[in-house]
C-alpha cells in the first residue's frame, strides 16, 4: 500500500526531476535563439541583442524613444550590457542617445532613420520567416499556451528578483 506521504515525496521528486529537464531545455533554447536568430539577420549586421532593441523601440509606446533605464527594465538586462549594445548601434547609424530634455542626466534612445529603414524593410521579413521556420507544427492554441507558461514563469522569476533586491536595471515583463 502507498501511503500519502510517500506520493507526496515521489510526486515533488518527479516535479524537480521535470523542473531540471524544462530548465535545461530553457537554456538550450536561448543558445539556440542567439546562434540561429543571429544567423537570420546577420545580413542586416544585427545581432539577436539588437534586434530586441530595434524590436522594443518599433513600438507604439516607444515612439518618442526610451530611456536607458526603461529600455534595460523592458529587456530585463543591466545598464552596462545595454550600454555597449547601443553604443554599436549608434556606430553603426541604427539608433540616436541624446539627452532626455525632461532629464539632462538621462540619454533617450531613439531608433534613426536607418534603423527604421533596417528592421521595418531588411529585418522583420527575415524575422517573420524564421518565426514561421521555429514554429512550424505549432498551432495557434500551442503558442498561446506556451507564451502563458513562458509568461507565468516569468512572473514568478521577477518575484523572486524583486525579493532579493534586485539591483541590475531588469524589470517589468512587457510583451513586444
Amino acid at each position: 500500500m502507498v501511503f500519502p506521504k510517500e506520493t507526496q515525496q515521489r510526486s515533488l521528486e518527479t516535479k524537480l526531476e521535470l523542473a531540471n529537464r524544462l530548465f535545461f531545455r530553457l537554456y538550450q533554447c536561448a543558445n539556440m535563439l542567439h546562434k540561429t536568430g543571429t544567423r537570420a539577420v546577420e545580413d542586416e549586421g544585427l545581432t539577436t541583442q539588437q534586434w530586441a532593441v530595434l524590436g522594443a523601440l518599433s513600438r507604439d509606446k516607444a515612439q518618442g524613444g526610451m530611456s536607458m533605464g526603461d529600455l534595460a527594465r523592458y529587456l530585463m538586462v543591466s545598464r552596462q550590457n545595454l550600454s555597449g549594445v547601443i553604443s554599436r548601434m549608434e556606430r553603426d547609424g541604427h539608433l540616436a542617445a541624446l539627452p532626455d530634455p525632461r532629464d539632462r542626466r538621462s540619454r533617450l534612445v531613439t531608433m534613426t532613420d536607418s534603423g527604421r529603414h533596417v528592421w521595418e524593410e531588411l529585418a522583420l521579413p527575415k524575422i517573420r520567416a524564421y518565426y514561421e521556420e521555429i514554429l512550424s507544427g505549432f498551432s495557434v492554441e500551442d503558442v498561446t499556451h506556451t507564451l502563458h507558461y513562458l509568461l507565468k514563469m516569468l512572473e514568478n522569476m521577477q518575484r523572486i528578483d524583486s525579493e532579493r533586491g534586485n539591483s541590475d536595471g531588469s524589470g517589468d515583463a512587457e510583451e513586444r
